[in-house]
């Protein structure tokens, strides 16, 4: 039994990151290739609005910060304990944090009820969307339920979470920084892996064309095949 789960451990945390990684890269790199048109959030804005604006913002915005605060921890960790020296500043940044998680937890609840509620939205939605929204919930979730049970996230992570993510990226998978926690926060660490290697062939992947070509590509002139009709 400890030998089985030795091994699991060791495919959870020491092989999937990089599994991930690879149908990452591989698999944006194929669909760009092949369906570059597809790299689109696919909108449904234009079906439905009011339930749309009330759904991608707080996710939008909350799921922003949520990345850039993991990506702080991830990379400034001693900055980040130093900064939880002080209580106060701790007890700001736990709760900020606990804000946005919230805040992106109804943007995706939100959305996925009004992707399920309207028979148009309902039709455009494909199994792939319908499984993100599941990862995402999970993701998120998982991450809020951490952040209420198990407090001082933002230190353990710095303190646990950073080095084995830095071990990964090194190319020398250090599990024993993971092995302890609790199975929330593993379950939160391996789902992340799933999102990863989902990313490929979601709508996600507009993320990595946001409109950047917009900001040097020529002017675009639109010209009328035919005369408009003149209003009376």
């Amino acid at each position: 039994m400890d030998n089985a789960q030795h091994y699991f451990d060791q495919l959870m945390f020491g092989v999937a990151p990089y599994l991930a990684l690879i149908i990452f890269f591989l698999g944006t790199i194929q669909r760009y290739r092949s369906q570059a048109f597809s790299y689109s959030s696919l909108s449904s804005q234009f079906l439905e609005n009011q339930r749309h604006f009330w759904g991608m913002v707080p996710l939008h915005y909350g799921i922003l910060v949520v990345l850039l605060g993991h990506v702080i921890a991830f990379m400034f960790p001693r900055q980040l304990l130093a900064w939880n020296g002080h209580p106060v500043r701790l007890y700001i940044l736990e709760i900020s944090a606990l804000i946005f998680g919230l805040l992106t937890l109804f943007g995706l609840v939100s959305t996925l009820v009004r992707r399920l509620s309207f028979n148009k939205i309902r039709t455009v939605t494909s199994p792939a969307d319908i499984v993100l929204h599941l990862l995402l919930l999970v993701q998120v979730g998982s991450g809020v339920y951490v952040a209420v049970s198990h407090s001082w996230g933002s230190s353990w992570f710095a303190a646990s979470a950073s080095p084995y993510l830095w071990s990964i990226i090194t190319l020398d998978p250090d599990i024993t920084y993971v092995l302890a926690m609790p199975f929330a926060v593993k379950l939160h660490i391996v789902n992340a892996y799933l999102v990863i290697g989902f990313f490929p062939f979601t709508r996600l992947v507009h993320i990595l064309v946001i409109p950047n070509p917009y900001l040097w590509r020529k002017p675009q002139v639109v010209r009328w095949n035919r005369e408009p009709q003149a209003r009376g």
